[in-house]
């Protein structure tokens, strides 16, 4: 095979090295535009993963590699005047510049055709000459420019600044250092790569940027540093550097780019590393991709038949390794720049909350890694609560307003599609009572419609009469007798997404017979295959507020403890809300404040009718999802108005406002959507705030709730795998408090038995870490050994 590679950086060179070796036979050129001696940047970061797949590809180069890591296990956060130190990491890092002089030799050695200084072919000459073209020249891909319609990519620039620098200052571990001055916050992240430097990478918000006044630098040529900035990094973190020198090297502001790309290959073109894909640095390297598609692209073309095929099983091979590490990324890039937010937590919670930003390290995992701190992360979330003791933060107990809760955990409100009339039965009374009995703090209704027309499908419950209320007391009575939960009624009426099928015979697709008329504030439907709402009228509106307050009334008689005013997933006041939905022109449409205003006149009307003893919380939707929708800046300013209304709690979801929706899924993908409301609207007033979407262990609600992004979890699907759910999480994490109260007839099934000798053996190991702390030893950072010449 006659293969082209653009670009001569690790990827590049790597996948040239591999098909060599795989083939002898394999013509291989590579172009680089630039000389073998230049470089930019410092040092690059491997995990053992991919290490693991070096070794197994080429021994040989692994072990040349080997002689010249800097290995360390342990995290250092500067913040607030004091270091705080987590270990068991597990990191491998190595100098940029001596990988690629390694993977140059390598390829001379295998008959690799290296050009460097030389800029390749256009991309149709190299087609015609070759029988795999390959991509390899990173974020600004020549190649992918020239063919955008084949690999449709998309850039996207991130607020940020950064700059890549290095320090004869040789760190025994990664740092963070946390930064505040006069201009807000800035950070550095830092890392050995050798026994004579480590990487440092400032980083800061634009905002922060520009009031340091960085934007005023000079114009540079290509590969020039922008020394007056370099040097006023260097006075600036002056206490960090402790007198070492700081090196440039190509080093000026930048902005990140995430690159996705929805095709990886045309025909027999195909892209790798940045060119195809890049995560951002805080997570991991560029190289570490880039090498590691390298592998799966080599193994693919070596084992497939027809070179499309080979292809094709390449990017279904890496996609979700790759998707997987950019929503990592994101997640740790969004981070970064809210990093401000979180400035003012308490230093422990900070640095568990800097450790647990990208989702991929968890309360369990880091508590594997370094239980002390683990210890530390739990006493400080006990004191912040006022606790008298350290249990899982789960089952602290919490006031929502004037209801106490024994735990944080909620069983979501889901749509049962099983009510006749709008009738709760017998099914519902199992249902909501086995959740009950299954340890949750509150165990919410589904949305309960005020009125027939205000249903979603026929088979949705109401409270628009007096038998309705008696049946949902009936379900409320047995859950108050039965266990400690406290109980939810979410009410809300359908708007343009009524008239449905049941879930199961085709969710959100009209009835065949039996139709109502759907309203809404616009004639605009929900979807193509939807009907047409009519525009609600003056008279309209106030009929349904009139429906909303005796729904509401009808539930407090039942004895509900609390009350949600559903304003989220397109029905009728989160159609308000959304100007994809609301498209008015009286005082109810237009500009934010306007599509506030039915919604609100619903709540006020509904909490003056609730006791004023029980709390009213509102169900949002934080983002539409959909180009020209509501985003997490409009969700933040409907939390704010609510809460001036005097909602007790905002439950933070997502989405389901327009069949055009394009949700970004992942785990517990909602919840920084909640982050933010709480730091920026509910902390100041204390309001709960709640998370929710894919939360589906016990690990993730402790994590979420010990990092401060939401004071409870509402968990709806895994409630319906586990109505015990809550009880056997506390069965696993060894809690028997009276957070997680077993009824009585089932505690003889309360302790969870030991399944395996490892399980048997914990208690002691816990022991023995009581007995003797000082037996946990941090491994720090490792020189490398005496590297090999390299030519």
């Amino acid at each position: 095979m006659k293969i082209a590679i653009v670009g001569g950086g690790p990827g590049g060179l790597y996948l040239a090295a591999l098909m060599k070796q795989l083939d002898p036979a394999h013509e291989v050129t590579v172009w680089e535009r630039n000389a073998p001696d230049v470089t930019f940047g410092f040092g690059v970061v491997f995990s053992d993963e991919t290490l693991g797949g070096i070794e197994n590809a080429d021994a040989e180069f692994a072990a040349a590699m080997a002689d010249r890591f800097a290995r360390w296990t342990d995290i250092d956060i500067h913040v607030g005047g004091r270091t705080h130190t987590v270990g068991g990491q597990g990191f491998a890092a190595m100098s940029r510049r001596e990988l690629l002089h390694l993977l140059q030799e390598r390829c001379r050695d295998l008959g690799v055709d290296l050009r460097f200084g030389t800029p390749a072919p256009d991309t149709a000459a190299l087609r015609a000459g070759h029988d795999l073209v390959v991509a390899a020249d990173g974020v600004n891909s020549a190649v992918r420019q020239a063919s955008p319609d084949a690999f449709r990519p998309t850039l996207d620039t991130r607020r940020n600044k950064y700059m890549w620098l290095g320090t004869d200052l040789v760190f025994e571990a990664f740092q963070f250092f946390i930064k505040q001055t006069e201009w807000g916050t800035m950070q550095v992240h830092g890392y050995p790569y050798s026994a004579t430097g480590s990487t440092f990478i400032v980083e800061m918000h634009e905002d922060v940027w520009r009031r340091a006044g960085f934007d005023t630098g000079p114009d540079l040529p290509p590969g020039a540093s922008d020394e007056p900035a370099v040097e006023r990094i260097r006075a600036l973190f002056a206490d960090e550097l402790d007198g070492h020198r700081l090196f440039a090297n190509n080093s000026r502001w930048l902005n990140f780019t995430t690159v996705r790309n929805e095709r990886w290959h045309d025909g027999g073109l195909v892209l790798l590393g940045d060119a195809a894909h890049t995560a951002h640095f805080s997570i991991g390297s560029g190289t570490k991709l880039a090498m590691e598609d390298a592998l799966a692209l080599a193994a693919c073309l070596h084992e497939h038949p027809t070179l499309e095929d080979a292809l094709t099983a390449y990017e279904a091979e890496r996609r979700p390794v790759v998707e997987s590490t950019q929503r990592a990324a994101q997640a740790s890039l969004e981070w970064f720049e809210n990093i401000g937010r979180y400035t003012g937590q308490e230093p422990v919670q900070f640095c568990f909350n800097l450790l647990t930003r990208s989702r991929r390290i968890t309360y369990d995992n880091l508590r594997t890694r370094d239980p002390h701190f683990a210890d530390r992360v739990d006493e400080a979330f006990a004191k912040a609560q006022g606790a008298d003791s350290v249990v899982p933060a789960m089952f602290q107990p919490f006031r929502l307003g004037p209801l106490e809760l024994k735990n944080r955990v909620i069983v979501s409100p889901m749509d049962m599609y099983s009510a006749v009339d709008g009738l709760p039965g017998d099914f519902h009374l199992v249902h909501l009572g086995s959740k009950a009995m299954g340890g949750a703090g509150l165990v919410m209704t589904e949305m309960v419609c005020v009125s027939p027309e205000g249903r979603i499908t026929p088979g949705c419950t109401g409270l628009w009469n007096d038998g309705q209320r008696d049946a949902w007391q009936r379900i409320v009575s047995f859950a108050h007798a039965n266990s400690t939960a406290r109980m939810g009624l979410q009410l809300g009426h359908s708007g343009r997404k009524g008239s449905t099928r049941l879930m199961w015979e085709g969710m959100d697709e009209p009835l065949e017979q039996g139709n109502w008329d759907v309203v809404g504030p616009s004639e605009l439907p929900y979807g193509p295959a939807s009907a047409t709402p009519r525009e609600l009228t003056r008279t309209e509106l106030d009929r349904i507020t009139a429906e909303f307050v005796a729904a509401a009334r009808r539930g407090a008689e039942a004895g509900f403890d609390l009350l949600e005013l559903h304003c989220a997933h397109g029905y009728l006041l989160s159609s308000f809300l959304s100007p994809l939905a609301n498209h008015r022109t009286d005082e109810y449409g237009g500009p934010l404040e306007n599509r506030l205003r039915y919604p609100l006149e619903v709540f006020d009307a509904v909490r003056a009718a609730w006791p004023a003893d029980r709390p009213v919380i509102v169900r949002i939707s934080a983002t539409d999802w959909a180009p020209d929708g509501n985003t997490e800046h409009d969700a933040v300013e409907i939390a704010r108005a609510f809460i001036a209304h005097g909602a007790d709690g905002i439950d933070v979801s997502t989405g389901q406002v327009t069949k055009d929706e394009r949700p970004a899924y992942g785990r517990s993908y909602q919840t920084p959507y909640a982050d933010r409301i709480r730091h920026e609207v509910a902390a100041v007033t204390g309001t709960a705030v709640i998370a929710v979407g894919a939360i589906a262990s016990y690990d993730d609600v402790n994590s979420i709730l010990m990092a401060g992004r939401a004071d409870l979890c509402a968990i709806g699907r895994t409630h319906l795998y586990d109505p015990q759910w809550t009880l056997h999480a506390a069965a696993e994490q060894d809690y028997r408090g009276p957070a997680a109260d077993w009824p009585l007839p089932y505690r003889a099934g309360s302790r969870k038995p030991p399944t395996s000798r490892t399980d048997a053996i914990r208690p002691r190991l816990t022991l023995l870490r009581a007995e003797d702390p000082d037996r946990a030893v941090h491994l720090r950072w490792t020189p490398p050994r005496e590297p090999a010449p390299v030519s």
